[in-house]
């Protein structure tokens, strides 16, 4: 039996691990938190929502895990050494970091402000690069390598003619970053990926998903394009995550892994 390979499971075991996870009362950030709560990680949770952000919370110490949930964006330097200690202080260490916050602002061009234009920039790109950098200063100083999973879409391939200017120039930045982290810490053992769902069931999707006429429409022309024929379902996004944030990925990184059923791929 080759090494490693008697239990092949175990490849995906992520127990014990601490994982801060940013955005955590969004559709994905909440997904991520449940999904590494229920595999045995220990949690460092973070959003601007309070209330949501304890009802995440709540919801992952029930599944068993130990959370410390933190009231904070990713929004300045300080704010994200602010995350990394409290990471440290409650559980001595950061394994795994899964960046979940951000936001969309559908606008033509035209219409747009720079002023909201750089308000996505920065909640997308910014941040994004502010908390990986503290949590990648952590990890090179612990010297046993880690796991960067990065949030980027389908948007940052393609176009959307709707007013998607901001949002797609914003994942397409994520992108680059993953694959320059990807190439500047593959020595030191930390893998840098994203993933980049296309529609998937939540929140702010759910119309989509209707049985209205309108409803109905778009996601007829919407589907027309999507090989596998269906819209995304959350557990679509739990193998993909638990996969980079364990060391079955441990031979990848700086890629963009598109869930979207096929879309990019036509």
């Amino acid at each position: 039996m080759i090494p490693g390979l008697a239990n092949p499971l175990s490849l995906f075991d992520v127990k014990g691990k601490v994982a801060i996870v940013t955005g955590a009362s969004g559709a994905f950030g909440a997904l991520a938190a449940e999904v590494l709560a229920a595999a045995g990680a220990r949690l460092v949770l973070t959003a601007g929502k309070a209330k949501e952000l304890q009802g995440i919370a709540a919801r992952c110490r029930e599944i068993g895990a130990e959370v410390e949930p933190l009231n904070k964006r990713p929004a300045s330097e300080a704010d994200c050494d602010a995350i990394v200690e409290a990471a440290k202080l409650r559980f001595g260490r950061v394994d795994i970091l899964v960046v979940a916050s951000g936001k969309n602002d559908v606008s033509k061009i035209v219409e747009m402000t720079p002023e909201r234009f750089l308000d996505v920039m920065d909640a997308n790109v910014t941040q994004s690069w502010l908390m990986a950098r503290a949590v990648g200063k952590a990890m090179l100083a612990q010297g046993d390598g880690g796991k960067i999973v990065l949030m980027s879409s389908a948007r940052g391939l393609l176009g959307h003619p709707a007013g998607y200017s901001a949002y797609c120039a914003s994942k397409a930045a994520i992108d680059g970053i993953t694959r320059a982290l990807g190439c500047e810490w593959g020595p030191a053992g930390i893998t840098v990926n994203a993933i980049a769902p296309t529609v998937f069931r939540s929140p702010l999707t759910a119309w989509m998903f209707a049985d209205d006429d309108k409803a109905k429409a778009v996601r007829a022309g919407f589907l027309s394009r999507v090989p596998k024929g269906r819209l995304g379902e959350p557990e679509d996004l739990a193998g993909p995550l638990l996969f980079l944030a364990s060391r079955a990925s441990d031979f990848y990184t700086g890629h963009t892994l598109y869930a979207d059923g096929g879309y990019t791929a036509g």
